[in-house]
């Protein structure tokens, strides 16, 4: 069992006799008090998709749900439901929309590295790989000769997504994406 500071983001844990998604922690440090931090944790019930925000101390103790994770792929999207085809056994997961909002805006047809996060056989949610290769859809012209200065510029993703690039980056190249800080990181 561990404490509620050793829960990560993206674990389950098992709250009030049923299976709770951690989406978001929130960490704070009250002035004052001779204790430690304290935990406010956004959750998603597994089954019902329900919201749940709860605070925790650092010392409370919490129970880890079942939790599976399986390679899959980006099959293809129905209205709100996109469907996600297992790299192993072909199995497809269907997770709506709104539980996967955030990650949309790193997925494309060839994303490699996606893991369908199971809670009870139940698809609930996706874990992204650190980095993805995106394709830039519109960004102003590239500077001649602006590699040599820092300053960048938005770029617009295929996906949605706007991240700043280098002056010398043009509409069309792939570049890679830092997931975590939604950052530049080179030329794919």
């Amino acid at each position: 069992m561990p404490k509620a500071s050793e829960i990560k983001k993206n674990s389950a844990v098992e709250y009030e006799g049923r299976a709770y998604f951690v989406k978001d922690i929130e960490r704070s440090v009250p002035q004052g008090r001779a204790g430690g931090s304290l935990y406010r944790m956004r959750m998603y019930d597994v089954v019902t998709g329900s919201k749940l925000d709860e605070t925790f101390k650092d010392s409370d103790m919490l129970n880890m749900a079942d939790l599976v994770r399986r390679p899959a792929t980006f099959s293809y999207s129905d209205g709100d439901e996109f469907v996600f085809m297992d790299s192993e056994d072909f199995t497809q997961y269907s997770l709506n929309r709104d539980a996967i909002a955030e990650e949309l805006l790193f997925i494309s047809e060839d994303t490699q590295g996606l893991m369908v996060i199971l809670v009870s056989d139940a698809p609930v949610a996706l874990d992204l790989p650190p980095t993805v290769d995106l394709e830039i859809e519109e960004t102003d012209p590239s500077v001649k000769g602006g590699s040599a200065t820092a300053r960048t510029k938005p770029a617009k993703l295929t996906t949605g997504l706007v991240v700043q690039v280098p002056e010398h980056i043009s509409t069309g190249d792939r570049i890679r994406i830092n997931v975590e800080e939604r950052r530049f990181l080179g030329r794919a």
